[in-house]
């Protein structure tokens, strides 16, 4: 017979709670299922269960050096494809001059986060401008081109099939982490009707069935008037997301959730006071995600769980091993040496295994699958 609430089994030496109050000498792991939303359980190792010696076959962490990828062409499908799926398909842009051709995406929708840059985003629902530490969600079939003011880098996160949705906040309230106020939508205003009234030819290069087919129009075909429903391209800039916190628990990626689909979550990592409690872990748990791929991009700051990586770079775990803090952050963080973190990233949790893009030399770091050796016995 199910009840509401099931209790945990308990074998020898482990902690009350997950996550803190560790038995001494050991570290803590992680076994969920259901990306931190469903059954686990916590397991107390002696050594860190990243402390690996060797490592041989194709399933292993990866690390991608996207400052390193080649100029791409002229339009946002000249992308350079990193990580796909059925789901979901993640590429890199960099655009230097103002488009002077619409795309449209007939495959997904698309959420755009502004790595570097500024400019407008001019689409069917209006002008938008953005800025550094902007995501710009577009939804599938949406006509749009984009002005910059000064180079900008986009990582593009297309829901291959499915839509973007705000996250369910649960007990927090749907105003926890950022009220829906701060979103903000394109408008039909002067700028807008000015490129409308522009005489000439504009094509379209729609994206479709993983095929690109180009519509030419004798006129601008983003020229509304005027529009209204609930759908519409969305603004929102990490700056304006407040994270949940505990200063007794080191809460799991789950609660940093910003965007989901059927299929995979987009969390954010902003700055955020550290776990101050000193029984409480200050850095992220060791964990086996088996239900997910996981993805990082590391927008900007001091990547604490993290040697070696630097803004711009992607880390990618694919589900089946496991993960967590390299060797100094693990030492630093056992000594709490910091209060407060000051590093960006978006996180990408994929259900579906993802798939590596054929990528230019370089551009992977092959080492990194070696970057947690050095990872001793627990002190």
């Amino acid at each position: 017979m199910k009840t509401g609430v099931s209790f945990p089994l308990r074998e020898g030496e482990y902690a009350r709670q997950a996550h803190c109050d560790l038995p001494a000498g050991s570290v803590e792991r992680e076994i969920g299922k259901d990306g931190f939303f469903g059954p686990a359980s916590h397991m107390y190792h002696r050594h860190p269960p990243t402390g690996w010696s060797h490592w041989e076959g194709p399933l292993r962490p990866r690390a991608l050096d996207t400052g390193k990828l080649p100029v791409p062409g002229p339009s946002p499908w000249d992308a350079a494809s990193l990580l796909y799926n059925e789901r979901l398909h993640i590429r890199l842009w960099r655009c230097q001059a103002a488009m002077d051709h619409l795309v449209r995406n007939g495959d997904g929708d698309e959420c755009l986060f502004v790595h570097q840059g500024r400019g407008e985003l001019y689409c069917d629902y209006g002008r938008l401008p953005f800025t550094q530490g902007d995501y710009l969600v577009l939804p599938r079939s949406t006509s749009w081109r984009i002005e910059p003011a000064e180079p900008v880098t986009l990582l593009m996160i297309e829901a291959t099939h499915g839509s973007y949705r705000l996250a369910d906040r649960g007990p927090a309230g749907r105003h926890a982490i950022f009220d829906p106020g701060v979103l903000d939508h394109p408008h039909i205003d002067e700028a807008f009707t000015r490129q409308a009234e522009a005489p000439g030819e504009w094509q379209v290069k729609l994206k479709a069935r993983g095929q690109l087919n180009t519509i030419t129009y004798p006129f601008n075909p983003l020229d509304a008037i005027g529009w209204k429903g609930d759908l519409t391209v969305l603004r929102l800039n990490w700056r304006d997301i407040r994270p949940l916190m505990s200063h007794r628990y080191h809460l799991p990626p789950s609660a940093h959730s910003t965007w989901v689909t059927d299929d995979f979550v987009i969390c954010t990592f902003v700055p955020r006071p550290m776990e101050s409690d000193p029984g409480a872990l200050k850095v992220p748990f060791f964990h086996n995600n088996d239900d997910y791929d996981e993805v990082i991009f590391y927008h900007q700051g001091n990547f604490f769980s993290r040697d070696n990586i630097d803004a711009g770079m992607i880390t990618w775990h694919p589900c089946g091993f496991t993960h967590g803090p390299h060797p100094k952050a693990l030492v630093a963080g056992s000594q709490a040496r910091r209060t407060e973190t000051d590093e960006v990233a978006v996180m990408i949790d994929s259900r579906q295994p993802l798939n590596l893009a054929e990528l230019p030399p370089g551009v992977e770091n092959a080492d990194y699958v070696n970057s947690w050796q050095g990872n001793g016995a627990a002190t």
